[in-house]
């Protein structure tokens, strides 16, 4: 499907990363994570929020799809769950009222802490980004949280590029940041879109799930 990482064909599924070792990945110049669900644990936090502040608006939003949109903004997300069930919204400001319930939940969330050994491994010994679909606010307070946040010379969030995952921009702005070539990078994500970005930015990537 996509080129191997370490030795491997395709995505390294999650009983396999949990058993790689962080020396697997010397082969690369550059790593680049997402945060939501890789570095951070926070998607059951994030559907919390988001199942709250959609219900207001009588919008469904299923555990299954929410799961299947991860890495894509927020007011993306907004915009098509109404359309698609003939609500009319503001999307912008029902997906703030969402990140600001998310914000008030952050220290429930916790390290993904497999993923965050990598980070860590290779922390000053090569350039690591974080490449996400939220806002950098969002992504900050939670590498903060985390103490995580010095791991990475840059953060590259929703605001930062204007197409989203499944496009590969935010990867692309990752490793222009980063000065390494793409065909150089490894992403580590947890989601399809993210996949998908990935494969379209010419980078490896690593099935975190």
């Amino acid at each position: 499907m996509n080129r191997p990482v370490a030795g491997l064909r395709g995505s390294v599924g999650c009983a396999i990363f949990a058993e790689m070792n962080p020396d697997d990945f010397q082969q690369y110049d550059g790593l680049i994570f997402d945060c939501d669900g890789t570095l951070a644990d926070s998607m059951p936090v994030h559907y919390v929020a988001w199942h709250e502040t959609m219900s207001r608006y009588g919008i469904e939003f299923t555990e299954e799809r929410f799961y299947s949109m991860g890495g894509m903004p927020s007011d993306k997300i907004v915009a098509m769950l109404a359309s698609e069930q003939g609500v009319s919204v503001d999307a912008v400001g029902v997906a703030d009222e969402k990140e600001t319930l998310f914000r008030t939940l952050i220290p429930r969330v916790r390290r993904n802490q497999g993923v965050c050994n990598v980070a860590v491994a290779y922390f000053q010994k090569k350039p690591m980004a974080v490449a996400s679909g939220s806002p950098r606010t969002v992504v900050q307070e939670q590498l903060a949280i985390l103490e995580i946040a010095e791991l990475f010379q840059t953060v590259v969030a929703s605001e930062d590029t204007q197409r989203h995952k499944p496009e590969p921009d935010v990867f692309l702005e990752a490793a222009r940041r980063l000065d390494v070539q793409p065909e150089r990078c490894v992403v580590f994500e947890d989601s399809p879109l993210g996949f998908r970005a990935a494969e379209s930015a010419g980078m490896a990537w690593v099935d975190v799930r």
